[in-house]
């Protein structure tokens, strides 16, 4: 298990650069971590780090649930917090992503895990002191 701390959101989103690099173009990753542990600002890092927007062009799909990265998509960045039921997570056709030939980053991703599939990375977002964090993942 790799980790690494930071201590503001330009380090977290340098972490998410250098993860760019070392996940796979296409997989499942997921972003698992409570409120405010920085799970948007990585895919911020890594979504600039693949060239597929600018960090200014992420933000959390809370509300739209999944949001499309680059031109043919290279990520799609998906958000479970608001989903209540298996059943909901279904209809934002989850599954159907898994299929697409791009990276899918799931924000809340410890949700429904009869729907994710075993072949994955998981990340652990966590507080630490102050504004540090600590992400633990193995790639």
């Amino acid at each position: 298990m790799r980790q690494f701390e930071t201590h503001s959101e330009e380090e977290t989103r340098a972490v998410g650069r250098k993860l760019a690099k070392l996940l796979p173009d296409r997989g499942v990753v997921l972003l698992i971590g409570d409120l405010g542990t920085g799970k948007t600002t990585l895919v911020k890092g890594i979504v600039e780090g693949r060239g597929a927007a600018n960090a200014e062009d992420v933000s959390s799909p809370t509300f739209t649930l999944v949001h499309e990265y680059g031109d043919p998509v290279a990520i799609y960045h998906v958000d479970l917090y608001r989903l209540e039921t298996l059943e909901e997570a279904r209809r934002i056709g989850l599954e159907d992503l898994f299929h697409q030939p791009a990276l899918i980053l799931i924000e809340w991703g410890d949700r429904f895990p009869e729907l994710l599939p075993d072949n994955r990375v998981e990340i652990i977002l966590s507080h630490k002191e102050g504004a540090s964090r600590l992400l633990k993942f193995s790639l």
